[in-house]
């Protein structure tokens, strides 16, 4: 895909296969594993590997930018875990982590013997109700929520993005960022995920549903936490009406009913289709997504061709 501008502006970043798998090869050598066949799973916020030689997943995040939010989700899992919730555990036999290696912070965690099978609905309710009603320990510090933190960094450096859509979508930001500062809450605000949907939600060997990817877990409002499967049976069709309603009377609270909703709706819109900009130039069905959703938003017509990624 080609840029109406210049592709290689200042500023712009590139995070592939490439640079995943030398970051990975040079994290394992530091502690003493071997990366030999290690399976791409993803690569997105970060790149996930599953070892061959261990029962670990490596999780390369994308930029040196991150090494503090690796170190968050860190603390996090051992803090939710001390707590009785069902989380993803750090492997922590091994020192020092996160290990900065080729620039790329990198973490090592359990596998779980069923990651490839997500939870529903009805199990991401019950976990983020346990959720929300923790109070974190005054020695770990979490972020605010930031809506387009993490979103304008990857508008502003994805190396691959037309320069016209690249200054729709920071016109975009700049509005619903507005939008968002006005919102009244209903929620008390607390202990967030900050990426709440069933993906993030996996079993493990005894079928237990488990917590997964902490990195941008922070306080905020918890409203935050619960949009995300209700675009998804109203904007998306990824989740059925039967199954939100479950997800609903498990929470406890149906955030459709908020008037502050659409804002809400229309900041992870956004932030979907800017998560899927970096990576347009290394994945050609993510650029084929990418294409989709950015045409719906500059021309409003419905989200409910837009496909799972």
């Amino acid at each position: 895909m080609e840029s109406s501008g210049c592709r290689w502006a200042a500023g712009h970043d590139r995070f592939g296969r490439t640079e995943a798998d030398s970051a990975l090869r040079a994290a394992c050598e530091a502690i003493g594993i071997d990366a030999a066949g290690a399976k791409l799973l993803r690569i997105g916020e970060n790149a996930l590997y599953r070892l061959a030689t261990a029962p670990l997943v490596a999780r390369v995040a994308r930029t040196a930018d991150y090494l503090e939010a690796a170190r968050k989700e860190i603390a996090v899992s051992a803090w939710l875990a001390a707590a009785g919730l069902s989380v993803v555990r750090v492997a922590d036999e091994i020192g020092g982590q996160p290990i900065v290696a080729s620039d790329f912070p990198v973490t090592f965690w359990r596998w779980l013997e069923r990651g490839d099978d997500y939870g529903t609905p009805a199990e991401l309710a019950a976990l983020l109700r346990s959720l929300h009603a923790l109070i974190p320990p005054g020695d770990l510090p979490l972020p605010t929520v930031e809506p387009f933190g993490r979103t304008y960094r990857r508008v502003r450096t994805a190396a691959d993005m037309p320069e016209d859509d690249r200054q729709f979508l920071l016109e975009t930001i700049a509005i619903l960022g507005s939008a968002y500062e006005r919102l009244v809450f209903v929620l008390p605000p607390g202990p967030v995920h900050g990426d709440a949907d069933t993906g993030n939600v996996v079993h493990d060997g005894d079928g237990m549903a488990v917590l997964i990817d902490l990195d941008m877990f922070a306080v905020g409002p918890r409203e935050w936490d619960l949009v995300l499967t209700a675009m998804y049976a109203d904007s998306f069709g990824w989740v059925s009406e039967a199954e939100y309603a479950e997800f609903v009377e498990i929470y406890g609270y149906d955030i459709r009913s908020w008037s502050g909703y659409p804002v809400l709706r229309a900041v992870r819109e956004v932030m979907m289709v800017a998560w899927l900009a970096q990576n347009i130039g290394e994945n050609p069905a993510a650029a084929a997504e990418y294409e989709k959703r950015i045409s719906a938003l500059r021309t409003g017509r419905s989200r409910r061709d837009w496909s799972p990624f």
